[in-house]
């Protein structure tokens, strides 16, 4: 192909250039764009032009990721394929390959107490090579010592990075962390979350995103990278404390607030049983609508999360409304940790947020009240004596740092229905404030 001369970029007559890039022998060259090529045919493109220094080269590459979220029953049954072959769509070759079944697993400690065991038997009724790597993965240990641990161990086990997939099982902070761990090991290695928390179930193991601690600020180191696949088996969350259910359906009740009416009246009308139950159907003496209520609720959880995820895997959109109860919630979980878990801190946040709506007139009195005492109802906290004023504008101040000048803030309009305001004046959030601390915490304004 011809490139342009020196006389041609001298003259400004060359001004830009598109390249498709062909492959053909096992070599890829770029050749003028809007021709038909004979050979392989990336969908990236090469843009050419021309300044007064040089050169300047723009690469368009697409990146995309295919990953899949399964719900399923018996994951730890040795006849259930899934958790060795879930992820592949066309196994049967591999799995009449002969070859041995490798396989890395780090595990929360206390899930490996409880399950280590009958982990340890599936594995070795499938003849599984493997290491299982039990860690302390709480929210004051999400740090990269752990990120660290678990990549020396990888590197001593050995394992392909295209074919053996790193398996993660535990609640949202241990599949964060090894999400980090595998996406730098040899620059990303697959990896599969088994969430074994209602947390992790309808949240954590969603997305893309996975990170660690740092500076005593809240997953400040972290990435992009999915997983090949996520399991979601419902039968983990009977052995989950109760505090711990609770926990999760804060999260439930963030999407249902800004996205759907239906699954917020499914909360309030089931939640109560729902956390009684730990989303367990325990055969035919169980009602047929609690049964629909725990199987459709994490339905609607996860569907409507991925509708707002997909589109923007790596954020580039800032305008979040998943961001909802995470505008103070950061702050204020690290500033007490541990006292408040995850969801509880994002469900004070939302509590807040909630009487802010009502403020702006967003929200009918009425409307607010039906928030509150659903969430009372699912034992959230609704308010935090450590939830100050000042440090709700630290963390706004925080977040307009971050999000490119614009607060951002996801609001409820109506039950299911949600906007991004940017034009919440002081006077207002004051005025709010002042509410919440006065209905919601015996009228103590925190220090």
């Amino acid at each position: 192909m011809s490139y342009p001369t020196d006389r041609e970029i001298c003259d400004n007559s060359y001004k830009l250039k598109e390249f498709q890039l062909v492959q053909r022998n096992g070599t890829w060259n770029r050749e003028s764009a809007g021709f038909c090529h004979s050979g392989r045919l990336s969908s990236a493109k090469i843009y050419e032009s021309s300044t007064a220094n040089g050169r300047c080269w723009t690469v368009l590459s697409p990146i995309v990721f295919t990953y899949k979220i399964i719900q399923c029953e018996n994951l730890l049954d040795a006849d259930n394929d899934t958790l060795l072959f879930g992820h592949i769509d066309n196994c049967e070759e591999l799995k009449s390959s002969g070859n041995p079944i490798k396989r890395f697993i780090v595990i929360d400690e206390a899930v490996h107490k409880l399950y280590g065991d009958k982990i340890t038997e599936y594995l070795k009724a499938r003849n599984v090579i493997y290491k299982m790597l039990p860690l302390p993965t709480t929210e004051e240990n999400k740090s990269m010592e752990l990120v660290t641990k678990i990549l020396e161990e990888v590197h001593k086990f050995g394992i392909d990075r295209r074919s053996e997939p790193i398996l993660a099982i535990g609640g949202g902070v241990c599949l964060d962390i090894v999400g980090l761990a595998a996406s730098l090991y040899r620059r990303r290695t697959p990896y599969i979350r088994v969430p074994t928390t209602l947390l992790a179930y309808v949240d954590a193991s969603v997305g893309a995103k996975n990170g660690v601690n740092f500076a005593n600020c809240k997953n400040k180191i972290g990435g992009y990278i999915p997983p090949v696949a996520a399991f979601l088996d419902r039968s983990f969350l009977e052995t989950v404390p109760r505090r711990h259910i609770s926990n999760g359906l804060a999260e439930m009740l963030k999407m249902a607030m800004m996205k759907h009416k239906g699954l917020f009246e499914l909360l309030e009308r089931e939640g109560r049983n729902l956390l009684d139950s730990k989303f367990q159907t325990r055969g035919e003496t169980d009602r047929a609508d609690q049964a629909h209520a725990a199987s459709a609720s994490t339905r609607i959880a996860i569907e409507t999360m991925l509708e707002e995820l997909a589109p923007n895997l790596w954020e580039d959109d800032l305008d979040r409304l998943v961001d909802f109860g995470h505008l103070i919630s950061p702050e204020l979980e690290m500033k007490v940790l541990p006292a408040l878990l995850h969801g509880e801190a994002v469900n004070i946040d939302m509590s807040l947020m909630v009487y802010l709506a009502c403020e702006r007139g967003l929200l009918a009195p009425e409307e607010r009240s039906r928030v509150i005492r659903c969430m009372q109802s699912l034992e959230l906290p609704v308010w935090h004596q450590d939830c100050s004023l000042e440090l709700v504008k630290k963390a706004l101040s925080e977040r307009l740092k971050h999000s490119g000048g614009l607060v951002r803030m996801p609001l409820p309009t109506a039950l299911g229905q949600a906007e991004i305001f940017n034009d919440t004046d002081d006077d207002t959030l004051c005025l709010a404030f002042q509410k919440w601390c006065t209905e919601l915490g015996a009228g103590h304004l925190p220090k």
